[in-house]
């Protein structure tokens, strides 16, 4: 990077990395906590949030909305397995 502008919109870059890669974590992590749960209700109480913070990402281009989707609907048939 030899101009200041562009010096300027790689350290921006970066920031949007680190943004995304700390909300990208917290989506698997949250999906990775309700795929534990066993408990039908605690699992369908989560749900709600976890698919306002996959639609925000798919929204934002964190992660593709054909991710999101499959991830939601996914979710939602486990969820409905539980006993």
């Amino acid at each position: 990077a030899n101009h200041k502008s562009s010096l300027k919109e790689s350290d921006k870059k970066k920031q949007e990395g680190l943004h995304n890669r700390y909300y990208g974590k917290t989506m698997e992590n949250a999906v990775r906590k309700l795929r534990a749960t066993t408990d039908k209700a605690a699992a369908t109480a989560m749900y709600p949030g976890i698919t306002k913070l996959l639609d925000k990402l798919a929204k934002t281009n964190v992660i593709h909305k054909n991710k999101a989707n499959n991830l939601k609907s996914k979710l939602a048939i486990y969820i409905n397995k539980l006993a």
